[in-house]
């Protein structure tokens, strides 16, 4: 048996040795990278005093319509400061977020924060918006304003509408099972699932306030029908699965199917196929052309199968963008 003198010798030990030498390098330049980084982290921050001055000018110069966008998405404190009845928007992809429903958007920036990306911010953003002045700046705190040309007025929301929607199970035979509005939502007898009204849900990072539209499965469909819309130049279908249902493919899971008809003819208008494993906010649009007027709708889900097809759902009449004039 060799001793262990010699064993230390061989070729083996002596890469063990190396590694533990590594191992160790690696750690002092991990615990340095550290001690520097937290030592820069306090002048990249922002003072009290800095989010209070940002907030005395959003709240002298807001207007009707305007939003504030974060930038970095994750510069969550700034929310705090924002005058109330101001909207936020902050999440994971909110960099590309059209917000649509807005004409002016405020970007509260925090450059100097570690892992933001200017450059990135920029591409995502800047199509469609352009600034509306110079750059404030509060500390380590910036504030843009911009015009958004992505902008659309809503002029019906199904979300909003909900309360004077009629809602009720078809079955393919045209029979109509009515779930009555209880003040609060409609709920359909039998199926504690079959509810109707506004919730709050998030596709994949995209939060929205949208109909939680279940369906009933097999052929039938759950519809919400609405009177006559506002006269808009587009109607806007967004739909999706919500929760980790978007994310499964099991066999016996099946699509679910969105859509709007003419209620008055039956007419197909818009319609959303959401097969299984698909995860995220989907759209579809249709133009003041191709729409009768005036316009009463179904808006309506269905799936074979219901099981974990959890949908969230709205429906909106826009008005023109700017590039399309009045």
């Amino acid at each position: 048996m060799p001793s262990p003198e010699a064993s230390a010798g061989t070729p083996a030990a002596r890469i063990l040795s190396r590694l533990g030498w590594v191992e160790l390098g690696t750690l002092v330049l991990a615990a340095l990278f550290a001690l520097a980084f937290h030592a820069r982290l306090p002048g990249r921050l922002v003072d009290a005093a800095d989010y209070q001055r940002l907030a005395e000018v959003l709240a002298a110069e807001r207007a009707p319509g305007d939003t504030v966008l974060l930038f970095p998405w994750w510069t969550e404190r700034a929310r705090l400061y924002v005058p109330d009845g101001l909207p936020v928007v902050g999440y994971m992809v909110s960099d590309g977020d059209p917000l649509t429903p807005y004409p002016r958007v405020w970007v509260i920036g925090q450059p100097a924060l570690p892992g933001s990306d200017s450059a990135a911010f920029d591409k995502a953003f800047l199509p469609g918006r352009s600034p509306l002045g110079p750059t404030r700046r509060f500390g380590n705190l910036t504030l843009t304003p911009y015009r958004n040309d992505r902008y659309r007025p809503t002029l019906f929301s199904a979300a909003d509408a909900y309360a004077s929607a009629r809602v009720y199970v078809e079955e393919p035979d045209g029979r109509r099972h009515d779930c009555p509005f209880d003040g609060r939502e409609h709920r359909c007898s039998g199926n504690r699932a079959l509810h109707v009204g506004p919730e709050w849900h998030e596709l994949r990072y995209v939060p929205r306030r949208c109909l939680w539209l279940h369906p009933p499965g097999g052929p039938s469909r759950l519809v919400a029908e609405f009177g006559q819309l506002p006269q808009g130049s587009r109607l806007a279908l967004e739909g999706g699965i919500i929760w980790e249902h978007a994310s499964r493919h099991d066999a016996a899971m099946t699509a679910a199917h969105l859509g709007v008809d003419d209620a008055a003819t039956g007419r197909r208008l818009l319609e959303l196929t959401v097969p299984p494993g698909l995860e995220g906010l989907q759209k579809a649009e249709a133009t003041a052309p191709s729409l009768p007027s005036p316009l009463s709708v179904k808006l309506w889900a269905q799936s074979d199968n219901a099981e974990a097809r959890e949908t969230c759902v709205d429906l909106f009449a826009e008005g023109p963008s700017a590039a399309e004039g009045p």
